[in-house]
């Protein structure tokens, strides 16, 4: 039986016995990990904290050193349980059986929760290049996915395009009245930067800026890109295939700028179908006839409609935030928002057409939304998860909760919870990284202890640009430490190392963190790092690539008529048994991941596994061990150790390279 199993069992039965013979029923059962394995491998409080609940509940005192034993004497006959120890005044501490736990072997199957998680990320504007700070949503937003799936829910990752916005307009704008392009000059002068090797997306990232430079001293241009921005909206004129062109072809570079870092999406919904199909109006009667939101009469929102929205109450942000209609008809973003985030939760009652939109190097089709329902009417079916997470930053928070609550009026059946944001923080980098990207700085900006990037300025690092110079400075060292290998073989593990060391990065920290990037940092192999992970996992699988294909098997049949040598030996080494304890972990590390929404957990617990294994690997020689029986239970735990960092290491989206 699995640690997690186990653990389960003792939640269980511990909730049993509080009802059946308190009468109580704590709300949650705490149970921590004891800080030395000699402390025991569980710890349970909870004779304290029922004592406490018995107190104020029917004002009787219990001595919680006799409702610890009462637990001890319940908890004995679950298997995988050693012995009990009650420890100072009342301390479960929970010792399980460590030979009969080692040769256990690992339970590989997920179950299936029949449950749709959909989390929606990366939603880059299609206006140009994509940069580090949507790195960190991609990547938040990746894993997060891959540890629901972990997890045995079925996901759908989504990346909304924003195709009708503001910036799509600016880049228009640029092309039109600053290039004097038509649509067939931009699409010969895409040609074009693909014959030149350059791309697309970064001739958008200057133009963006030149046209934010512009607008600053001609007025005339913010007369056009309100026109632009209507043209766009309306759709079907020569204006708005001209904008989609561009957004579409931006896409495309996201698309494969991601791809580089492992990240995939199954669906790129658009916000063009959500204005043609109506959505929005869809949901706005819906709105209207259940009275949750209200036309203003009166005030500076006169001829808006509202929905009131207690919180925040006073700011300029509340008030422009709860504003889904303004006087002049159009929707605000949160109304479309409310609209899309219906329809993610299958409550819109209305759907998308859908047709291919690109395919992945192995085969595998992204889609992307349609006016048009019956193009592809073979499409996977998307929308309606049970729970929607939505990777936005921090600075959105609050329209997230408006959001939230327009959902939770309109389909009251599905809630609040049903919505979630999954906020962070901004990524700066450090002053060095951003001198090494080719940034001229102040001296005032060298003293600082980061650098911020602002778009519209130019003042941003393309991920591109990033990935290029962490697999470039990850190619310097592989071949420094390889120079007989080939330039393909090197590069190829360049690569893996750069984009392992760039998540791993950006995964470390939680989410409230702002994360100063610096490549030294990163590419080191020492410290908390990806590179360290990795080397760790190497470290780990050269082990059994000299103990043969066979080691793991052999190990086992040379412990079972050794049974009580094996198990003495672990007795006696706690530091075996704490890193095989320590892999044990990883199911309820995912659990843990997914429950406070913190990917940062799960990069924590692989690094600890990753020092505690290479200890583990200093303090005993493994395969060189004289004793057959304790070389065994060595392999044995290292193989432990390699299933759950590779496992963990994938999660993370972070590949194990066939040599460092």
């Amino acid at each position: 039986m699995k640690q997690g199993q186990i653990q389960d069992s003792i939640i269980q039965k511990l909730m049993e016995t509080c009802q059946g013979r308190y009468g109580i029923v704590p709300d949650s059962i705490t149970v921590e990990i004891p800080p030395k394995v000699e402390m025991g491998d569980l710890a349970f409080p909870i004779a304290f904290e029922l004592a406490k609940l018995i107190k104020s509940q029917t004002g009787e005192k219990q001595n919680p050193r006799e409702i610890a034993q009462v637990f001890c004497d319940v908890l004995r006959d679950i298997e995988g349980i050693d012995r009990i120890e009650i420890a100072g005044p009342g301390y479960l501490n929970i010792f399980l059986k460590r030979i009969d736990f080692l040769l256990e072997s690992f339970d590989e199957s997920v179950v299936d929760t029949g449950s749709k998680r959909t989390v929606e990320h990366t939603s880059v504007n299609p206006n140009k290049a994509a940069h580090i700070g949507h790195v960190r949503n991609s990547v938040l937003g990746d894993t997060l996915a891959r540890i629901l799936e972990a997890n045995g829910n079925e996901v759908e990752v989504q990346n909304y395009i924003d195709n009708t916005g503001v910036q799509v307009a600016d880049v228009v704008v640029g092309f039109m009245a600053l290039e004097s392009m038509s649509l067939d000059d931009i699409k010969a002068l895409d040609i074009s930067l693909k014959a030149k090797g350059e791309s697309f997306d970064y001739y958008c990232w200057d133009l963006y800026t030149k046209v934010g430079r512009a607008y600053e001293t001609d007025d005339s241009l913010r007369e056009l890109r309100a026109k632009v921005l209507h043209d766009i909206e309306e759709g079907g004129n020569p204006t708005a295939e001209l904008a989609d062109y561009v957004a579409s072809r931006n896409v495309e570079c996201i698309v494969q700028t991601m791809d580089r870092l492992g990240i995939r999406y199954d669906l790129l919904p658009r916000e063009s179908e959500i204005l043609h199909l109506k959505f929005w109006h869809h949901a706005f009667e819906k709105m209207k006839e259940l009275g949750v939101i209200r036309l203003e009469s009166g005030g500076k929102n006169s001829g808006c409609w509202v929905m009131p929205f207690d919180s925040h109450s006073g700011s300029e942000e509340h008030d422009s935030d709860k504003i889904l209609v303004r006087s002049n008809g159009t929707v605000t973003y949160t109304g479309k928002d409310i609209a899309y985030q219906l329809w993610k939760l299958g409550e819109l009652g209305m759907d998308f057409g859908y047709r291919p939109f690109s395919k992945y190097p192995d085969g595998e089709t992204v889609w992307i939304t349609t006016d048009d329902r019956g193009s592809f009417p073979e499409h996977p079916k998307f929308g309606g998860g049970a729970v929607v997470y939505n990777v936005i930053d921090s600075r959105q928070s609050y329209t997230q909760d408006v959001v939230k609550k327009g959902v939770s009026l309109i389909a009251p059946e599905r809630g609040e919870d049903a919505s979630v944001h999954l906020s962070y923080e901004m990524v700066a980098l450090s002053p060095k990284a951003a001198e090494a990207l080719g940034f001229t700085l102040s001296e005032d900006d060298k003293s600082r202890s980061f650098v911020e990037m602002s778009g519209r300025k130019g003042l941003g690092v393309k991920a591109d640009d990033l990935i290029d110079r962490l697999i470039a400075n990850a190619y310097e060292e592989v071949s420094k430490r390889h120079p007989d290998s080939g330039h393909d073989e090197n590069i190829e593990i360049a690569k893996q190392i750069a984009v392992g060391a760039l998540r791993y990065f950006l995964l470390k920290f939680t989410r409230t963190t702002v994360v100063v990037f610096d490549f030294d940092e990163a590419l080191s192999f020492e410290g908390e790092t990806g590179v360290y992970c990795q080397y760790t996992a190497v470290r780990n699988n050269s082990i059994f690539k000299k103990a043969g294909a066979e080691s793991v098997s052999d190990s086992l049949s040379r412990i079972q008529p050794s049974f009580e040598v094996a198990d003495r030996y672990l007795q006696e080494n706690s530091d075996v048994w704490s890193v095989i304890s320590l892999a044990s972990r990883l199911d309820e590390t995912l659990r843990n991941s997914e429950r406070q929404l913190e990917p940062a957990i799960l990069a924590k617990y692989t690094f600890s596994l990753c020092k505690a294994f290479n200890l583990f690997y200093h303090n005993h020689k493994i395969l060189i061990e004289p004793d057959e029986v304790k070389r065994a239970v060595l392999l044995l735990a290292a193989s432990r150790v390699r299933t759950s960092l590779e496992k963990a290491l994938s999660i993370l989206g972070i590949q194990v390279p066939e040599r460092m």
